[in-house]
């Protein structure tokens, strides 16, 4: 599956996952931990070992920096 990964402030990202993959599986692909976003689709935050089935992701960092 196809899916358009936006990170908030940081630029849009097109990805490819297999069909039995995790939001937190979309999320590694970008090399953030699911421990440190929350994932939106539809204006909603789903949780990250929820199977993808969106095709447009919204990416908000709740962590940045050291």
């Amino acid at each position: 599956m196809d899916v358009t990964v936006e990170v908030a402030g940081e630029g849009t990202h097109e990805l490819t996952v297999g069909g039995d993959a995790t939001y937190a599986d979309l999320v590694a692909q970008l090399d953030l931990s699911p421990h440190e976003v929350s994932v939106v689709v539809d204006d909603r935050t789903v949780p990250t070992d929820q199977p993808v089935d969106a095709d447009h992701v919204r990416v908000v960092r709740l962590i940045k920096g050291g």
